[in-house]
């Protein structure tokens, strides 16, 4: 699931601010932008996020402000000396006047700012490891929110598929009769001169009615809905598991309209498509 952690500091001089962003993904991507000073620590910043997020594409990143007067690069004096040095002497050859343009010309040659590369300082380390923990902890209860607000949404949605169910009862008997009377009237349109055997018709006639009973579906459409709900309340992930019962969710749904043989059954059989789609574009935020 999406979500957002930020954590801000001051320690040695210098202001961190740590933030991680979350996006929904099936597999955990992370993708770290760290100072170079703390590269070594990426393995330990890879193992706190997938431990806590477990999945998703995760983008960390630490910047880090100085708030003193030092700087890692020193300008190298002797370097700079000898170069003036050459550089004047070169100019009193050409009768060139020595002047700050002859200063700003040496202070581009090589060598002469050097960059002092610091080390990792474990005491800060562990500030920063304290404080990256913390914008998990943020990023995590983010999560949580919106998983909260996801499940109500979800919840409601098969309730509804539920009450839908419900709607379809008053339509099954008048469809079954409705269409017993349609194939006994279609039979007595082919005059075949009382060359029918009754016994025989009415027993084609149950056999094709028991056909497209939906009891069945009915039943197996409302515990898988009921497992639905209490697989929603467990405590650990489970996404995959909610698709698959989805999955099994439209089965039902899908048999219970090919059987339907009834317009307004197969109106609440839209409607309940309908919801269980909404069902399924939001467990894409939980896979």
């Amino acid at each position: 699931m999406t979500g957002f952690g930020k954590a801000e500091f001051e320690v040695n001089n210098k202001k961190f601010t740590i933030e991680i962003k979350s996006l929904n993904s099936k597999q955990l991507d992370i993708n770290t932008r760290i100072p170079a000073i703390y590269r070594e620590k990426d393995i330990e910043i890879r193992k706190e996020l997938s431990d806590k997020l477990e999945r998703g594409k995760i983008d960390f990143n630490i910047y880090v402000e100085s708030l003193g007067d030092e700087s890692n690069s020193k300008i190298n004096e002797p370097i700079l000396r000898s170069y003036f040095k050459q550089l004047g002497k070169i100019s009193a050859e050409f009768n060139l006047a020595t002047d700050h343009s002859t200063l700003q010309a040496a202070l581009r040659l090589p060598d002469v700012v050097k960059t002092e590369y610091q080390t990792l300082d474990e005491e800060e380390w562990e500030i920063i490891l304290k404080n990256i923990r913390k914008a998990i902890a943020d990023i995590d209860k983010f999560r949580v929110r919106e998983g909260d607000s996801l499940k109500i949404d979800i919840i409601k949605s098969i309730d509804l598929i539920q009450s839908l169910m419900s709607q379809i009862e008053p339509f099954e008997g008048p469809r079954i009769e409705a269409l017993r009377a349609r194939l006994t009237e279609n039979l007595d349109k082919l005059s075949l001169n009382g060359n029918v055997d009754k016994n025989r018709f009415e027993q084609e006639l149950i056999f094709y009615l028991e056909k497209l009973d939906i009891n069945e579906e009915k039943v197996r459409l409302a515990n898988h809905c009921e497992y639905f709900t209490d697989t929603v309340a467990e405590p650990v992930p489970t996404g995959k598991k909610l698709a698959f019962i989805s999955q099994e969710i439209g089965r039902e749904v899908n048999t219970i309209g090919s059987k339907a043989n009834n317009t307004e059954i197969q109106r609440i059989v839209v409607q309940m498509k309908d919801y269980l789609e909404r069902v399924k574009e939001q467990l894409l935020n939980v896979l």
